[in-house]
């Protein structure tokens, strides 16, 4: 593990992601763990003040009700430096306002991010560098490869972290502590004994303003290659030694590379769509190529699927489907696990045949077990019940959880660099297939559960 972060500075500190995420995070983070100590640096293209920057920290820590002494530390020695972060001349004078060994997160632009990562490269860079990267790792396998070498040359890849928030480390806990602290579980979490898994992102909100980074990445690239293989992968992996940086990202990097689309077709193992105008809550939305900012010709699907397959002894035989879509009737965030049907039913019993179901849902986490078992009134009639608990929220947002592992040096909850490249090489087929116009895209209403062709999941 590396040293902990004396210095947070947050490149883009003048933009939504710094205000909407990273500050209510620092602040909550804060709170709960007073004993925290570290100075914050803002800087941007924005010529803020001190005082402004100040202002929007207080701003953001309010609507997490951020408060003590740590905060109020904090709130007093916080600084803001304007800086082009693509010239090494502006990220030198950040380096020297920065106390003990600091940590540089990057909310900005994929692009810019590589221009200021080029510009690190002529500088003599401080002990113990952090580096801290916001989705997408690359835009292929190729960049992908190409921003790894890169970040090889300005420190180790302990000291990178490539941002998944998804895995905030409640919901890796829940997985694991659900899967192997119960021997009911654990015998049973192979091909031999489930049918399929489906993981499902469905969001009932819109475009939402997100234009110029949603119209060139779509749900596919926004969710599925990121996001939900990380899940996947969770999921999936065999049991780690322990909860460390290097057993966790080892595990999960043996799931993906033995990950590849199913039937290596992605004719029949993918599907796309986007949203025509609908209503959701009495809101009506417009069709998604009359979003502002959205350019028709771009073919952006806004509703992604994919079925793969891991070439393991655990999980061979097993189809995984990714799904994950915006302006849809129905938000759920959930795994689905469905097992093999009961080899034998006995004659004389009646209704329910459905297979045994684990569902496992994410933010907020709980889980529900679908059982079938005799009804009260006649015990020949097979009845259908869920056994439900909810994990908890967690002390943390997300966001504060991953901060907290990137102050302490702690990698586990960030993505490895070969697990990037792993995922991009994952869903090349299907961005490949979907170019070409081999996989139709197909539309479905706002507000719908999709096209009414698609097979409903669970």
């Amino acid at each position: 593990m590396t040293q902990s972060v004396g210095t947070l500075v947050i490149l883009g500190a003048s933009g939504d992601l710094s205000s909407r995420l990273l500050l209510p995070a620092i602040g909550q983070l804060l709170t709960h763990h007073p004993e925290r100590r570290f100075h914050l640096v803002g800087s941007g293209a924005e010529d803020w003040s001190d005082a402004k920057w100040r202002s929007v920290v207080k701003a953001s820590f309010k609507t997490v009700k951020a408060g003590g002494p740590a905060v109020e530390q904090l709130l007093k020695s916080t600084v803001y430096l304007p800086a082009d972060v693509t010239k090494p001349d502006d990220l030198q004078t950040i380096f020297d306002a920065c106390e003990g060994a600091p940590a540089l997160y990057f909310a900005l632009p994929p692009a810019i991010t590589a221009k200021a990562c080029e510009a690190l490269g002529k500088l003599t860079l401080p002990a113990g560098l952090t580096l801290a990267l916001e989705k997408p790792f690359g835009t292929d396998k190729r960049s992908a490869i190409a921003l790894n070498k890169r970040l090889a040359t300005l420190v180790p890849e302990d000291q990178i972290h490539r941002v998944d928030h998804f895995l905030g480390n409640s919901t890796v806990l829940n997985l694991i502590g659900l899967r192997f602290a119960n021997s009911i579980l654990e015998p049973v979490w192979n091909g031999d004994h489930i049918q399929s898994v489906d993981i499902v992102y469905d969001e009932s909100l819109g475009l939402e303003d997100r234009a110029r980074y949603y119209d060139h990445a779509g749900a596919l690239m926004d969710m599925i290659q990121s996001h939900l293989l990380q899940v996947l992968a969770v999921f999936a992996m065999e049991p780690p030694s322990a909860l460390d940086a290097t057993d966790l990202r080892d595990a999960k990097a043996m799931v993906l590379r033995a990950t590849r689309l199913w039937k290596d077709d992605p004719l029949i193992s993918s599907r796309r769509a986007r949203y025509t105008a609908g209503t959701i809550d009495g809101q009506k939305l417009p069709a998604y190529t009359n979003e502002p900012g959205v350019d028709p010709t771009n073919d952006t699907e806004t509703l992604a699927e994919m079925t793969v397959q891991i070439d393991t002894w655990r999980w061979a035989g097993v189809p995984f489907t990714l799904r994950s879509g915006k302006a849809l009737g129905t938000r759920r965030r959930e795994i689905l696990v469905t097992f093999k049907p009961a080899r034998h039913i006995p004659r004389g019993l009646r209704g329910h045949r459905e297979p045994t179901m684990l569902r496992i849902m994410l933010a907020p986490d709980a889980m529900s077990l679908e059982l079938n078992i005799n009804g009260p009134d006649d015990p020949h009639e097979i009845e259908r019940v869920a056994l439900s608990a909810d994990f908890g929220p967690g002390l943390l947002l997300a966001y504060a959880e991953v901060l907290e592992g990137i102050l302490d040096g702690d990698p586990s909850l960030s993505v490895r660099g070969d697990t990037a490249v792993e995922m991009w090489r994952i869903v090349a087929p299907v961005i490949a297939a979907w170019k070409k116009d081999e996989v139709p895209l197909q539309t479905y209403r706002a507000g719908s559960d999709g096209p009414a062709s698609w097979k409903k999941i669970g």
